[in-house]
């Protein structure tokens, strides 16, 4: 699409008006309830439906499916992603009423990261159109370690590990300082005379740089359905707006998707072909495309089964 510059400001205002309402909402710490955390869900995803509709119509069928298309992605990788969040909350103790605040800031920090990201993609996918090889590769790779982590335990070894910090995390901590127990919501207090970090502060950051981990895959994965940088931020956008909600929705779900990281991995191994595919065609060779709505159809059919064969798998196990 040829998206103005006036359209990319009201976009990003219009997505700020909605973090800033959903913040203003969500001020006060408080244990979210499953119906507040039902609520809002529903609100993220309508408000997604409703954007991708808008390009339907302003857009057409080509911009409205690559968006919806790369949405489900990006949103299917989020509560992967889910997992991790819950090892980064146990590690650092996080209140429950504070956890909300947290997952806050840190999805702002993460949509800051990914930014950056696409941009940079944009940039080279536009100079080197090759780089499609390399982005189809590694989604095919990182395909088969889900695969493969699934097969050694995936998300119940996860459960009994602990997160461990990053190095560029750690030298935060020693070049300010953590003091050594919560302070509310404060992000930083005077300690012995010196300013230092709460631990509210680095669980934030610790959230946001663990996206960027994220993002190698869930980048390339989005750029393989669509090359506009406009559907991907946008697209990326509303995955990771509703991500704070789904966190308290479907936290005792989480361990009920036993098959998620195969599921995961069908739909990164599809992309990761496709994104080959496409290459291919731009270097003239005579190679079948695979289209948005075709896309579109698979992730959906894979995302049902692996959804209803986890559900059936786990209930069956329950009754054992």
């Amino acid at each position: 699409m040829n998206v103005s510059l006036s359209v990319w400001l009201l976009t990003v205002a219009g997505l700020c008006v909605l973090v800033a309402a959903d913040f203003f909402i969500g001020r006060k710490p408080h244990d979210v309830s499953l119906r507040e955390a039902g609520i809002w869900t529903a609100v993220w995803v309508v408000l997604a439906c409703l954007f991708g509709v808008g390009l339907l119509v302003f857009g057409g069928g080509g911009p409205g499916g690559e968006f919806f298309a790369g949405y489900l992605t990006e949103k299917s990788l989020s509560v992967d992603n889910l997992f991790v969040f819950v090892l980064i909350m146990a590690k650092f103790a996080v209140p429950s009423q504070y956890r909300q605040r947290v997952l806050m800031v840190g999805v702002l920090v993460a949509l800051v990261l990914r930014a950056a990201f696409i941009a940079a993609g944009a940039a080279i996918i536009s100079a080197f159109s090759w780089v499609f090889y390399l982005f189809g590769a590694f989604l095919i790779w990182t395909a088969w370690k889900l695969v493969q982590d699934a097969r050694e335990g995936g998300h119940e070894q996860e459960e009994q590990e602990e997160y461990e910090e990053n190095k560029l995390l750690k030298s935060i901590e020693r070049r300010f300082g953590v003091a050594d127990r919560y302070h509310g919501t404060a992000l930083w207090v005077e300690e012995n005379g010196r300013r230092v970090m709460t631990p509210m502060l680095v669980v934030m950051l610790a959230i946001g740089f663990t996206d960027i981990l994220f993002a190698l895959d869930s980048i390339p994965a989005i750029y393989g359905l669509t090359q506009d940088p406009y559907i991907v931020f946008t697209a990326n956008a509303f995955a990771l707006m509703g991500l704070r909600q789904l966190y308290f929705l479907i936290g005792g779900l989480l361990r009920k998707l036993v098959h998620l990281s195969y599921g995961l991995s069908v739909i990164l191994g599809f992309i990761g072909v496709k994104l080959v595919l496409h290459a291919l065609h731009e270097s003239g060779v005579h190679v079948p495309e695979i289209g948005i709505p075709f896309s579109l159809g698979f992730i959906v059919l894979v995302l049902v089964v692996t959804t209803a064969t986890s559900l059936w798998t786990t209930r069956r196990q329950e009754r054992v």
